[in-house]
């Protein structure tokens, strides 16, 4: 136990595997550079007092009944109801949060916060640090029940589990994450802003969600992971559309995982294109800012593009040659080391 931690936890890019975490599927992330910082220091009182250092704001409640509150606050307040639950005997403390990634960009800022959130808490709890697995599961918790954002595992389990230079594949009905060595033989990964914000809570996130979970219904089946497209066929628009992607996106992780193991780049590249047509068409989540954003890459030279973070907005992932230049906007994003704690 110590009297002060910091704890940061990264972003993330999700090479391929888009909506499959909440339907027991596949995906294969990477953690990324940036993402989030939490310092913590004790406070002899029963509260936390938080401050936001990018927003210039601050929260302030007792440990004994958070209330349920909208913005970020709601992270913080859900992190510590949620560690609580589960029996983490919290000190009051001082926290101080700062972060690198654009929050709406697709790379998964939330996440980053709750898990680092919830690292510093119990590195000053006066208790041994959670499973990294039961860690993810509870930040999970914090953005479906707290903020309301009906989100799977990928995002908390990517900033947990990421190993530098490689991809992460999981598989999210056994909860098995694998490392996959991530080499591009000269070709970058950028991350391309389309320019629109998007957010799970107001966007058409949680009405997927909710398709995927009557498709599963009508089909009589626990997940979509036992889907096949011959069912598809049976179920009517977009309930058969929604089914086609899953069960294709599925398919296409294990593909990219072979084609990385195999250096065929230009595999991967059709992939991610595969990719976007079946989350445009099948899945329905670009919009017109994230379609320019994708053409302007495919355009200028990516061997792929594809829209990430679940859509409706955000950033566009391109695999570029090494002769193009990144674009205006747009960030090289590279494989990092997972979440971290340190004290003192």
């Amino acid at each position: 136990m110590a009297d002060q931690a910091t704890a940061f936890a990264p972003g993330r890019v999700n090479l391929i595997g888009e909506h499959t975490d909440y339907n027991d599927g596949l995906a294969l992330p990477f953690a990324i550079a940036d993402g989030v910082t939490v310092n913590a220091r004790t406070l002899t009182e029963p509260r936390i007092e938080a401050r936001a250092l990018d927003l210039g704001e601050s929260d302030g409640f007792t440990l004994e009944r958070p209330e349920r509150v909208s913005g970020w606050r709601a992270f913080v307040r859900g992190a510590v109801a949620e560690l609580q639950r589960m029996g983490v005997p919290l000190r009051g403390a001082a926290l101080e949060i700062t972060g690198e990634i654009h929050r709406g960009a697709g790379l998964s800022s939330s996440a980053a916060l709750e898990v680092a959130l919830c690292l510093a808490l119990t590195a000053i709890a006066d208790a041994a640090s959670l499973d990294r697995m039961d860690l993810a599961q509870l930040c999970s918790r914090v953005e479906n029940e707290w903020v309301g954002a009906r989100t799977g595992l990928l995002d908390q389990l990517a900033s947990l589990y990421g190993v530098a230079d490689h991809a992460v594949r999981i598989d999210f009905r056994s909860l098995d994450v694998q490392p996959v060595p991530l080499e591009l033989a000269g070709f970058r990964l950028v991350a391309l802003d389309s320019g629109e914000r998007h957010s799970h809570t107001r966007s058409g996130y949680n009405e997927r969600r909710a398709e995927c979970a009557r498709a599963c219904e009508l089909l009589g089946l626990d997940s979509l992971r036992d889907a096949t497209l011959e069912m598809a066929d049976s179920l009517k628009t977009p309930l058969d559309n929604r089914v086609r992607h899953v069960v294709s996106e599925n398919e296409r992780v294990e593909l990219a995982v072979r084609a990385l193991i195999g250096s065929d780049v230009a595999m991967l590249g059709e992939l991610l294109n595969a990719s976007h047509v079946s989350l445009r068409d099948c899945f329905e989540v670009s919009t017109a800012a994230v379609e320019r954003a994708v053409d302007s890459l495919l355009r200028n030279g990516a061997l792929g593009a594809r829209v990430v973070g679940g859509g409706f907005g955000g950033s566009v992932l391109g695999l570029l040659p090494a002769h193009m230049a990144v674009p205006d906007d747009a960030i090289e994003v590279r494989p990092g080391p997972g979440a971290r704690v340190s004290s003192g």
